[in-house]
């Protein structure tokens, strides 16, 4: 029997590798007669160029940034040398799991740190950046990856906006462009179609996890509005709200004036560089899982693109995940996991433990 082990992230407990390393070794001790292999997926969520530069054979490249709030944090991208593309996670630098326990202010949080590893990819001679948008601490419409780039804002005197500073785009009310703007283009891999703009839209849907409270959504959305305006005026472009828009804060948003974009959404990109095709075709049975199966999974995330391209081949497909939320029944087993206790500083300890144990439990190749 032929067994594919391929989890998504487990988001804020486990990695989609490290739950697929306990799924497959729990597999070869139980049944050491089956045949396994480990494909981890992502959908451009968290750490999916991470996964990508892994499984892909990438150059691993290491570098300093600035997270959300300024301060030094050692980063990394992977180099295709060949295709002259850099793969880079938002989440890398500007990642909201970089704050743990911090207060979120949403004020200050920039993606400059963001726009540093954009920078060294173009001096090592990118053409490309794919741009993984999971994962990311600001709602800054990507002023600071634009402000690493060579674009600079400017208050109300004309001098120059200090990065991190507090309420920096409401401060915004000049930009300029300077003649040494790299001439790059960006992939986008987006898990979410929310457009920036809209009851749906990044500010009421994302902009809570990120520390902006209800009451300032209108505020928010409306010195977002401004700059929008001043971008797009700035490059004589319309602005058109778009879907992924909304992913990261804005960063497909603010780039997209400036500079020519893509947006792929869901799985698509990356089971097509990963071939998983291939994989699940040479499966009899495939384990998949994410922290929490929802409504919005069937909206492109990697577990129901993965369960739906079983279906089309005919494959038995098993769904590790907590909660009992719709969609789950389209699986051919669902494996459930208890909830967790994030105030437990040993949650993710704990999230293991709970994944052998449901194994143990409930897993059975019959």
């Amino acid at each position: 029997m032929n067994v594919l082990i391929s989890p998504n992230a487990f988001k804020g407990t486990m990695s989609a590798r490290e739950a697929g390393v306990i799924i497959q070794s729990f597999i070869n001790r139980k049944h050491p007669q089956v045949a396994t292999v480990l494909l981890p997926i992502a959908d451009g969520g968290d750490g999916t160029c991470e996964l990508l530069t892994e499984i892909l054979g990438l150059e691993k490249k290491l570098a300093w940034a600035l997270d959300p709030f300024g301060r030094p944090v050692s980063c990394s991208y992977g180099w295709d040398q060949h295709a002259k593309t850099a793969f880079i996670d938002v989440s890398a630098a500007s990642g909201i799991a970089l704050l743990g326990n911090e207060t979120l202010n949403p004020y200050v949080a920039s993606s400059f740190g963001t726009g540093l590893l954009v920078r060294k990819a173009i001096d090592l001679g990118a053409e490309e950046i794919v741009l993984g948008l999971g994962g990311s601490a600001t709602v800054d419409l990507g002023i600071g990856i634009l402000a690493a780039l060579g674009i600079e804002f400017l208050d109300e005197n004309g001098r120059g906006l200090t990065q991190f500073s507090p309420n920096y785009l409401s401060k915004i009310r000049h930009i300029q462009k300077s003649p040494s703007i790299p001439k790059v283009k960006f992939l986008f891999l987006c898990d979410v179609k929310n457009t920036f703009f809209g009851n749906r839209g990044a500010i009421p849907v994302f902009g809570p996890q990120k520390g902006i409270q209800s009451s300032e959504f209108e505020n928010y959305k409306s010195v977002c509005k401004k700059v929008v305006e001043q971008l797009f005026e700035k490059q004589k472009k319309i602005f058109v709200d778009a879907q992924g828009f909304g992913a990261a804060g804005g960063i497909a948003l603010g780039l997209s004036a400036f500079f020519k974009t893509d947006i792929e959404f869901g799985s698509q990109y990356f089971f097509e560089k990963v071939k998983l095709e291939s994989k699940v075709k040479w499966a009899d049975l495939i384990i998949t899982g994410e922290g929490r199966y929802d409504n919005q999974s069937a909206d492109g995330k990697a577990c129901f693109e993965l369960m739906q391209m079983a279906r089309n081949l005919s494959k038995k497909i098993i769904l590790v995940t907590s909660g009992k939320e719709e969609g789950v029944e389209q699986f051919d087993q669902i494996l459930t996991l208890p909830d967790l206790d994030f105030s437990d500083p040993n949650y993710k300890i704990k999230s293991r433990e709970n994944l052998q144990a449901i194994l143990a439990k409930e897993f059975s190749l019959n």
